[in-house]
């Protein structure tokens, strides 16, 4: 496999610092580096439907509770990582937009939950085939089994890892 600018990188970290090991840093600058790319991708994506990221996170979110289900925006907040006051301000952006609508919850008055209206899953069923066929091009070049393994081992780094923590 030809050297790549993270190779270069670490091979001057080596010349200039042969008493630290580097090697970490070649999953890590590779990991950061194709999270950018991948952003970028997404924005591309999502651009020809009117979308922007945040805006498919949230509409995504709520795709995946199916038909008759909704989500609390408790919920919404826990899935996108976001404070309570910013998952309103999107939502009231997104219901604007007629993408979605709040209702009180059956079961209990005091709270609500966020709803697709039929015109936001018309969005974001769009978009989410778009997304997944980025998704597949962004993979091509990996085997199956490959794709696969990858998969694993990031799920393996990611539940090592704790935000905010450090060794």
């Amino acid at each position: 496999m030809p050297a790549d600018d993270v190779d270069a990188m670490l091979d001057d970290w080596r010349t200039e610092r042969p008493d630290l090991d580097p090697s970490a840093m070649a999953v890590v600058l590779r990991v950061h580096i194709l999270s950018s790319q991948l952003a970028e991708r997404l924005k591309d994506a999502l651009a020809p439907l009117g979308l922007a990221p945040w805006e498919f996170d949230v509409l995504s979110a709520l795709r995946r509770a199916g038909r008759s289900g909704g989500r609390t925006p408790k919920e919404l907040c826990q899935s996108a990582q976001l404070t309570s006051g910013a998952m309103t301000h999107r939502l009231d952006r997104l219901e604007e937009k007629g993408w979605l609508r709040r209702r009180v919850a059956k079961d209990d008055r005091r709270s609500i939950t966020v709803h697709l209206t039929p015109k936001g899953r018309t969005v974001v069923d769009r978009a989410v085939e778009a997304r997944m066929e980025d998704a597949v091009q962004c993979v091509a070049g990996l085997k199956p089994t490959d794709q696969s393994s990858l998969a694993r081992l990031l799920k393996k780094l990611g539940t090592g890892l704790t935000k905010h923590s450090k060794p």
